[in-house]
């Protein structure tokens, strides 16, 4: 793998590793979406698959590098290299995207026309390694059971494995879905005119992560296997909170607790929409959940429609 100098400069591959020193990054950002703003962004297993395959065809457009990623069900996290106007714009694309997609297959307009799309720059190496293993853990400690490296919907599994093993996923082979058809291809990626390569690695019907996450460069941000899984259990959410003991750490999946919401919501309003909810109401939701499920905090506080540092301290 050939590095762009550009890029190595850029992260600083070209600076020894000095424990302790502080080494500054350019043109790495982290884009969200708000996970409080749309109740569902991916319903199923359809809608994941061709939100990974839009992500390989939106970013043919833009000059961007995705170093990690991952799609949850009702937001989405970027980690990108690049400069900010067209990370910005590659993201806002997708979401745009992914908008018509809704609209196409569910009969929904403009639901996410008016998210929020959040960005933070990141310019430090150590915090780039951090934001990487945030967003790689995001779907874990959001309850749903995955391992952050082995979540589909992200570019968790790229990083670190070693191919030719039983151990390794299957699609790590190279050879694996390599032989479709081109317009086999052009039909899954919902394109007549796009240039497609012959060797596009495909994995039944999703393109393969590694095509379009630049995997090898986290790699060497990291160097080590170690030092990935150092960053991996060193990375957590400070406001991911528990009450102590292994089971007050355990998150119901977050697709049984909005059944969960929208019947305690029924009880308590008369109704099962968040939406209709003032702040005070969204608190005893979010309490009630709470009491009932010991779910993690963060997870009652999104699923009642509120913003974690604004009520955080109202449930200490």
């Amino acid at each position: 793998m050939v590095l762009p100098p550009i890029l190595i400069k850029d992260l600083g591959l070209d600076v020894p590793f000095i424990n302790g020193q502080v080494k500054k990054v350019k043109n790495c950002w982290h884009f969200s979406t708000d996970g409080n703003a749309v109740d569902i962004m991916f319903s199923d297993e359809a809608d994941f698959k061709a939100g990974m395959n839009r992500i390989y065809v939106v970013l043919r457009s833009y000059d961007v590098v995705i170093l990690a990623f991952s799609l949850m069900d009702t937001h989405v996290h970027f980690v990108l290299y690049g400069p900010f106007d067209g990370c910005n714009r590659f993201v806002h694309d997708f979401i745009k995207r992914t908008s018509m997609h809704i609209a196409a297959r569910h009969g929904e307009r403009h639901r996410l026309e008016s998210v929020p799309i959040h960005h933070q720059e990141v310019d430090t190496e150590d915090y780039l390694k951090t934001v990487i293993c945030y967003v790689i853990k995001n779907a874990p400690v959001g309850g749903i059971p995955f391992q952050g490296v082995d979540y589909p919907w992200s570019s968790g599994p790229l990083y670190f494995r070693k191919q030719g093993w039983w151990s390794s996923p299957r699609w790590l082979s190279e050879a694996a879905g390599i032989k479709k058809p081109i317009h086999e291809k052009r039909e899954i990626l919902k394109s007549r005119t796009m240039n497609i390569r012959d060797n596009l690695i495909m994995i039944d019907d999703i393109v393969f992560p590694g095509e379009y996450v630049a995997y090898e460069i986290v790699e060497k941000l990291f160097r080590t296997h170690k030092a990935f899984s150092f960053f991996m259990c060193r990375s957590r959410e400070s406001d991911v909170e528990s009450r102590g003991g292994a089971i007050s750490r355990l998150s119901i999946p977050i697709q049984e607790m909005k059944q969960h919401r929208d019947r305690i919501c029924s009880e308590l309003f008369g109704h099962e929409s968040v939406r209709r909810l003032d702040t005070t109401q969204r608190l005893r939701l979010a309490r009630e959940l709470r009491s009932r499920y010991n779910s993690s905090l963060k997870q009652v506080i999104r699923l009642s429609g509120l913003v974690y540092d604004e009520v955080k301290d109202k449930f200490r």
